[in-house]
């Protein structure tokens, strides 16, 4: 596998202000902040080298839609989140021996925070208990099998599939979930992203990977209840033509999938 990390998740929201106050004030993010400008604001999540974006719409590409995120923490910080989120009425899962809890931001973007094997101890800042790295991304796609196929082409593997939810599971870098429309943990629905990065020992191999599998899975037909060719040969939300699915950008190139999520692939 070349890909060797997430980069940046970035998040669609309506008011840089409004989302601000929430990463920054509740989440302690704003010790974080590496980038701002009018239109975007980005902070570092841990030591891992990824970065949570984000940002005020203003042209394309947009993205597509995501059910949740999730943000590491140790087990020894857990406790302390949950009191400091005790007011957005979290929800609380614990999955084996790990423990999550589930909040809403203002644009309804579903934040998990979630005790992670092998997270450091990474302390606190000031009375914010620490995030240590953005875990898991789990993305809304019309077709599980189609979607599984494009993201395996990278070297992401399958370790779960859903017994009450049409859902997988891919392992790499970080987690990768898929998941076919419907709620999820914490009513969760989740909101528009505008790219997904990742970091690659060879952009431009893993970019014709993605396209190759975006290409073959448009060429098969029906998939999964859903007609793939009419995916990749019709205009998407944003007016774009879904065959124009690879743009070079600053140190590599993004991808766009049948479902409109960006994928940004950038050398390491």
């Amino acid at each position: 596998m070349t890909i060797t990390r997430l980069t940046h998740l970035a998040l669609e929201v309506q008011s840089l202000d409004r989302a601000r106050e929430f990463y920054e004030d509740r989440l302690g993010l704003g010790h974080e902040r590496i980038h701002r400008t009018d239109r975007e604001v980005a902070y570092a999540v841990g030591d891992t080298g990824s970065r949570l974006v984000l940002r005020r719409p203003r042209s394309i590409p947009r993205g597509g839609v995501h059910t949740h995120f999730a943000l590491s923490t140790t087990a020894d910080a857990y406790d302390a989140w949950i009191d400091r989120c005790a007011d957005l009425d979290p929800v609380e899962r614990t999955f084996g021996a790990y423990r999550s809890l589930y909040v809403d931001d203002h644009d309804g973007h579903c934040v998990e925070i979630g005790t992670l094997e092998g997270a450091d101890d990474a302390g606190t800042r000031g009375d914010t208990p620490a995030l240590t790295g953005i875990f898991e991304v789990v993305l809304e796609v019309t077709s599980l099998e189609r979607s599984e196929a494009i993201y395996r082409s990278l070297g992401f593997e399958v370790v779960d599939r859903g017994d009450d939810r049409p859902r997988v599971r891919l392992r790499g870098p970080f987690d990768l979930e898929l998941w076919e429309p419907h709620i999820g943990i914490a009513d969760a629905r989740g909101g528009c992203h505008v790219d997904l990065g990742l970091a690659s020992d060879d952009p431009d191999v893993d970019a014709d990977r993605l396209a190759d599998a975006i290409a073959t899975a448009g060429s098969a037909g029906s998939v999964g209840g859903t007609d793939a060719t009419d995916a990749t040969d019709a205009t998407d939300a944003t007016g774009e033509a879904a065959t124009e699915i690879v743009e070079p950008i600053d140190g590599g190139v993004r991808v766009r999938d049948p479902d409109g999520h960006r994928i940004a692939i950038v050398a390491e």
